[in-house]
């Protein structure tokens, strides 16, 4: 079932200073709830029970990567339909292409500044609530 309003994120990312920074950024800037997991495993454990709006991937992370992360989440009947954004320093055209090919609704650039990133993940959002 679709929520119209974006209110809770599970953020995949393995960076401990990253994680910090994007929850203060999400959380205080962007009035979201967030849960942070430090793996793809992790967030697959996790996805179920916090029953996230949308879920925020790491693109390299080790043990399980991010496109092998959105696979599993696809393959759960729980998480199928989870809006998936993905976070990368590798913003190349094909790059871009090929995660959005798998069925992302967005890809943000990293380092991503934590003023906007809130504003970022909105605006990627509203595209997805606008093509839904």
């Amino acid at each position: 079932m679709r929520t119209m309003t974006l209110q809770r994120i599970l953020y995949a990312e393995d960076e401990p200073l990253i994680q910090a920074v994007a929850k203060l950024a999400l959380e205080k800037v962007g009035g979201f709830e967030v849960l942070i997991c430090s793996s793809g495993a992790q967030a697959l454990e996790q996805a179920r029970d916090f029953a996230p709006d949308l879920v925020l991937l790491d693109v390299v992370m080790p043990g399980m990567d991010g496109p092998t992360t959105f696979e599993h989440l696809r393959q759960n009947p729980d998480t199928a339909n989870l809006p998936v954004v993905f976070l990368t320093a590798n913003t190349q055209a094909d790059e871009v292409q090929q995660y959005l090919a798998l069925g992302a609704v967005g890809v943000l650039a990293k380092p991503f500044n934590p003023m906007t990133l809130a504003q970022d993940i909105r605006q990627v959002w509203a595209r997805h609530e606008a093509r839904a």
